[in-house]
């Protein structure tokens, strides 16, 4: 049985999802997983979308979170500062389960920068920024998407747009951030990253199929524990029919 790294991708965001909890989902490989889930063992897994859609069930995979697909069988679609209310409330109560962000550097505590390469005053690249980035970072526990590559995972990011642990297990209560919510995995085209429940320092959970300890190491800008790491489960073929025939069957994002 085979399948590509974009499908072994979905799958494992899949598996973050759980019947009854609610998700902040953004565009990509966030919404293919949480189709997949609505799919399959999670149909009543309930979807927060930036656009302040509030629990949509899309059928197939919409190609943004402003596509008329996502709102199939939403319970309602907000002005946006009704969204921002419900996301600070729902910390609030401990509703939210994940926020689903990525970025262009991250750094061992799971800061991310999505603002610019270089001096923020004069940088190399000047990116996109947060949009509502900052705000899931700081009120809800994320799960961060990534392209496993040195430049990318680095020891320091040249800007801070969303928090992660800062720089250690008192780093949010010393900024005035909310101290029991931060990052708790990175999932790349390698494998899946956790934090250290102790240090709060990124380490190894999962490798994918294929993939080796060691090339992982090569693609890490910092020293990673990899002393916890294990295989991570292949699809089945069951997962992989759904994934392919009914989330994405036009193979918009996971060919």
């Amino acid at each position: 049985m085979r399948w590509t790294t974009k499908q072994m991708m979905a799958v494992a965001l899949a598996r973050f999802f759980e019947n009854g909890k609610t998700y902040i989902v953004g565009t990509g490989l966030p919404l293919i997983g949480a189709t997949l889930a609505k799919h399959t063992h999670a149909p009543e897994a309930h979807l927060i979308f930036e656009t302040a859609l509030l629990d949509g069930n899309p059928q197939e995979l919409p190609t943004s979170v402003s596509d008329l697909r996502i709102t199939y069988q939403a319970s309602v679609l907000w002005p946006m500062y009704r969204y921002y209310g419900f996301q600070v409330l729902s910390y609030q109560r401990g509703t939210i389960a994940y926020g689903f962000l990525g970025g262009a550097q991250i750094d061992p505590y799971g800061n991310l920068n999505s603002t610019s390469i270089g001096d923020y005053h004069n940088p190399k690249v000047r990116l996109t920024g947060s949009g509502g980035a900052n705000g899931i970072a700081t009120f809800c526990d994320t799960i961060i998407i990534m392209k496993h590559e040195k430049r990318r995972f680095v020891e320091k990011v040249d800007y801070i747009t969303s928090p992660g642990w800062i720089d250690g297990p008192e780093g949010r209560s010393r900024m005035g951030l909310p101290p029991y919510r931060g990052p708790r995995a990175v999932v790349t085209e390698l494998g899946i990253m956790k934090f250290d429940e102790r240090t709060k320092r990124m380490y190894l959970a999962e490798y994918f199929p294929g993939v080796t300890v060691k090339q992982i190491q090569q693609n890490t800008g910092f020293e990673l524990d990899v002393s916890r790491a294990v295989e991570a489960e292949p699809p089945d073929r069951e997962i992989l029919d759904i994934l392919v025939k009914k989330v994405d069957p036009q193979q918009l994002m996971i060919s």
